[in-house]
């Protein structure tokens, strides 16, 4: 796959030689033409219409690779998985939408914020970014095959160089947002109206930075979640807060509900393809942020929202951590496998209200700069920026510290159920000990039964989330029945606080990691063990460990790196503008 994705990169690289060089004049017209339809010179156009093709397209893989892990398992192979070809070939041309806008200008300079490459070829900045976004992203990839090599399959979407991959695909929206800016501002025919088309890329763009913050939290989508249920809401708040602040502060009324609409509609098609009679695969959810979109518009009325937005954005964040939380728990509560316990929301809030407060301030500098008005003074920026990193670096902390409990295990008696004719079914009867291991409202008492195959009559397309009832303190039992048979993995999962963890109750045998089969014995007790584990059985821990924490490092400085290159480019495009000249783009009224 390196070998075919360096023969096409050599193609796109003689095709930009060519123009740049001028004995080609086919890629100008091109993107002139798309240019006359937007109303934006052919550096902007050209890469946006790339863009959303291609963004589209590696969604639809994620969404899709991460359903065949539920449902299958591991990959055989890097180039097994036909969900990888389409996240490839998105990030690829989405790294090829970012160069397309940095080869185009040929007798021009794109902008008074364009970054010098040579003594007449400048880049706009949006450009860079969004090119320097997908080369982060495809990093990812062969990064992604030699940590599989060392640490063995992580099947989790949290895995480093998996943030890699999703992290440079959401926030190249950022560019894209960029970019738009500097086009909008060197339009071909400045009088003439910009319509509702751009208006709705512009949507598009935010709806879309919505559905990228939101990819964090797809495990949590699937049901298949391998960390404390805190962090989902935390997740929610922060992408809520990005998003809809910048997009309501940039684009005007009702345009953080529209936003969330074009999200919901977007995450709504690549579900039904996913979970439909089209892939077949475990279905997903996902939240739906119209309780903050609401709180948001109403918070936009005040007249802070005007005088001082960066504070609006803090008291938008603030509300969408609280308000809008609670909202959107009616939603997780009716449609999501793990319900938010009451338990739970004393952490969530303090969680979620500093993250909260910090995206709105982030998205609130972010519409600044898209609205072309002055940023705070560089060390009060810095401040805020940085402010907000730590603040998701302690919460992602918080969130991912887990108590795993010692001398705990549990009694498992099964009986056969005859539901299914596919293989053994069983309903399982448990008594944990000690008793009072769990409270009276955990966050899950479940067993999890995934990677079983899907298609065919597999129970839930190869993945089963069974809620336990609870009997006595300590003493739960089946509401429906689990597979014991097959290519199956059954584990009984815990999480209440910062207690998490599980023990096998049935897992195949796998003559590819050396490891035998876990019978599902009528009667049995094991001792809980760390999750990690379990579920993520074919992991390898034969390695020193200061070598996963050395390459966690690595993949953080990485995105450090990208988001300081974000604020660096948000910072030059806001200071090389001068305020005073910037016109808004008119508006056609009829």
């Amino acid at each position: 796959m390196s070998g075919a994705a360096g023969l096409v990169a050599l193609g796109l690289l003689w095709v930009g030689y060519l123009h740049r060089t001028r004995r080609i004049t086919w890629l100008q017209r091109v993107a002139d033409r798309v240019g006359e339809v937007f109303n934006r010179p052919g550096w902007v156009a050209l890469p946006l219409a790339l863009f959303i093709a291609t963004i589209l397209t590696a969604l639809l893989g994620f969404i899709w690779d991460v359903s065949l892990h539920a449902g299958n398992g591991r990959d055989p192979g890097p180039l097994a998985n036909p969900a990888h070809y389409f996240i490839l070939v998105g990030l690829f041309f989405l790294f090829t939408a970012g160069m397309t806008a940095i080869v185009l200008p040929l007798d021009e300079k794109p902008g008074v914020a364009s970054v010098r490459i040579t003594r007449t070829w400048y880049a706009p900045v949006g450009g860079i970014l969004l090119a320097g976004a997908g080369l982060y992203a495809l990093i990812g990839f062969p990064l992604d095959d030699i940590w599989h090599r060392i640490f063995g399959q992580d099947v989790t979407l949290w895995g480093p160089t998996h943030l890699m991959l999703i992290g440079g695909a959401g926030f190249s929206l950022v560019g894209v947002l960029l970019l738009e800016f500097e086009g909008r501002n060197n339009r071909p025919d400045p009088d003439r109206p910009g319509g509702r088309l751009m208006w709705l890329v512009r949507i598009f763009a935010f709806g879309g930075l919505l559905i990228g913050l939101s990819v964090f939290q797809v495990e949590f989508d699937f049901g298949v979640e391998q960390f404390r249920l805190v962090l989902q809401p935390m997740l929610i708040a922060a992408a809520a807060a990005v998003a809809l602040v910048a997009a309501r502060a940039t684009l005007g009324p009702f345009s953080a509900l529209v936003a969330v609409v074009f999200a919901a509609v977007i995450r709504t098609v690549v579900a039904w393809l996913v979970g439909g009679p089209i892939i077949d695969a475990p279905r997903n959810v996902f939240p739906l942020y119209l309780g903050a979109a609401v709180v948001v518009e109403l918070l936009a009325l005040l007249p802070l929202a005007r005088r001082r937005p960066v504070w609006w954005g803090a008291l938008s964040g603030f509300g969408i951590a609280t308000v809008g939380l609670w909202l959107e728990s009616l939603w997780i509560s009716a449609m999501f496998v793990d319900p938010w316990p009451s338990a739970m929301w004393p952490e969530l809030l303090a969680m979620a209200v500093p993250i909260g407060i910090a995206g709105g301030v982030i998205g609130a500098l972010l519409a600044l700069v898209l609205r072309g008005e002055p940023l705070p003074s560089p060390p009060v920026r810095r401040a805020l920026v940085i402010a907000a990193v730590l603040i998701a670096g302690a919460t992602t902390a918080n969130g991912l510290h887990i108590d795993v409990p010692e001398h705990a295990e549990a009694a498992v008696q099964l009986r056969d159920s005859t539901t299914s004719p596919n293989g053994r079914m069983v309903l399982a009867e448990i008594h944990i000990t000690p008793t009072d291991l769990l409270s009276s409202d955990p966050e899950w008492v479940q067993i999890l039964s995934w990677q079983g195959g899907i298609g065919g009559n597999s129970p839930g397309r190869g993945l089963v989330v069974d809620q336990l009832r609870q009997v006595a303190y300590g003493h739960y039992a089946s509401t429906k029945p689990i597979p014991a048979y097959g290519s199956w993995k059954s584990v009984l999962r815990i999480q209440d606080g910062r207690t998490q963890a599980a023990l096998p109750i049935f897992m195949a045998a796998d003559p590819g990691i050396g490891a035998e089969e876990i019978p599902a014995l009528d009667s049995f007790t094991r001792p809980f063990a760390s999750e990690v584990t379990v579920l993520q059985r074919e992991r390898s821990f034969e390695h020193p460990a200061w070598l996963f924490s050395v390459a966690s490092l690595v993949v953080l400085v990485c995105s450090l790196l990208l988001v300081a290159a974000l604020s660096w480019g948000a910072a030059r495009i806001n200071n090389r503008y001068p305020h005073s000249t910037r016109a808004p783009e008119p508006v056609a009224t009829e």
